[in-house]
């Protein structure tokens, strides 16, 4: 059940065929620069996308649960960026300086909100206060998640300077301000094109991922990842799932939460969003750097598809749907 859940998945399919290209046909140095240029692009449209679909009352709505949100903030952006910090700090001695730097990277970052939404539904949790949750973490991630990098030292081997930081300003946080702004003329425009929507967001964030893992492949990230550093990065993965769904669990738990809530909790706190992290890193790093600094964060998104199913399938059983909110139980996928 759930290997065929995670096999279903588009997302990561795209993915899984962004590295293998990568690995296969990297982008010549020579094309870098104009694959990078479309992949900004491809960013900005994602972005403004973003800003079209979040509607400002679900904002709103989610500013006002404080209880639930507070906590979840403080957990996402929080005690998960000192776990990435300490196995990044644990870990370096057995990984790549830059590949290390990706596990506090993968800690800055916000949750998903597709993954977090479909295993919330899965599990009968809080569908409802886990789609305002995870889209509300996920806007805080583009102003938060680099400020929170830095400020815990993660710079890779090169600097991030003022030109890094417009270049995000420019490529993300514009758009995003402008689709809000235009998303009373545009709500039933996108609401139209839903499926086509969703699917560009793929598209973008794998060929963002194509373009960074061109530059790691051209570095030499096979050789330079030895096995011994691969079981090393692989165990860093499995005790930050552990960390983050254990944790998230009794966080939800000494808050005295609702079941349900707890579950929206769990999924909206432990999952990592490779839709804001992978387009982020093509504009953080240099292209050379941003493959193995993202390679934490690739490497989780399928773990956590691999944990999450089956979590999901055992949280449902222990449920009472009876006892729901009211909402009816979208069906959507990742």
């Amino acid at each position: 059940m759930a290997l065929r859940t995670i096999i279903a998945d588009p997302m990561l399919r795209l993915l899984v065929g962004a590295v293998v290209l990568a690995a296969f046909l990297p982008i010549p140095s020579a094309q870098a620069d104009v694959a990078q240029t479309v992949a900004n692009v491809g960013i900005f449209a994602l972005f403004l996308l973003n800003g079209m679909r979040v509607s400002r009352g679900e904002i709103g709505r989610g500013l006002l649960n404080w209880r639930f949100i507070l906590p979840l903030v403080l957990w996402v952006f929080g005690a998960m960026a000192l776990a990435g910090l300490g196995l990044s700090k644990l870990l370096a001695i057995g990984l790549p300086p830059l590949v290390a730097v990706g596990l506090l990277y993968l800690g800055v970052l916000p949750s998903t909100v597709q993954s977090a939404t479909s295993y919330t539904t899965l599990a009968n949790g809080n569908v409802g206060l886990s789609v305002i949750s995870a889209a509300l973490l996920n806007i805080l991630g583009v102003f938060v998640s680099v400020p929170i990098f830095l400020l815990l030292g993660g710079t890779g081997e090169g600097a991030v300077g003022m030109e890094t930081i417009e270049r995000i300003a420019l490529i993300l946080l514009l758009p995003f301000i402008i689709g809000q702004a235009v998303q009373g003329w545009t709500s039933a425009w996108v609401a139209r094109h839903k499926a086509r929507v969703v699917w560009l967001d793929r598209l973008v964030i794998a060929l963002a991922v194509y373009v960074a893992f061109s530059g790691a492949v051209e570095q030499g990230i096979w050789g330079r990842l030895d096995p011994a550093a691969w079981m090393t990065l692989a165990l860093g993965i499995g005790l930050f799932l552990g960390i983050g769904n254990t944790g998230a669990w009794l966080a939800s738990g000494a808050l005295a939460l609702p079941r349900r809530d707890r579950i929206a909790f769990l999924f909206a706190g432990a999952q990592k969003s490779a839709a804001v992290g992978v387009p982020l890193a093509t504009i953080l790093f240099a292209r050379e750097e941003a493959g193995f600094i993202v390679l934490p964060l690739l490497l989780y998104h399928f773990f956590q598809l691999v944990l999450a199913a089956p979590l999901a399938s055992r949280l449902s059983t222990a449920s009472h749907p009876r006892d729901g909110d009211g909402c009816a139980a979208p069906t959507t996928r990742s």
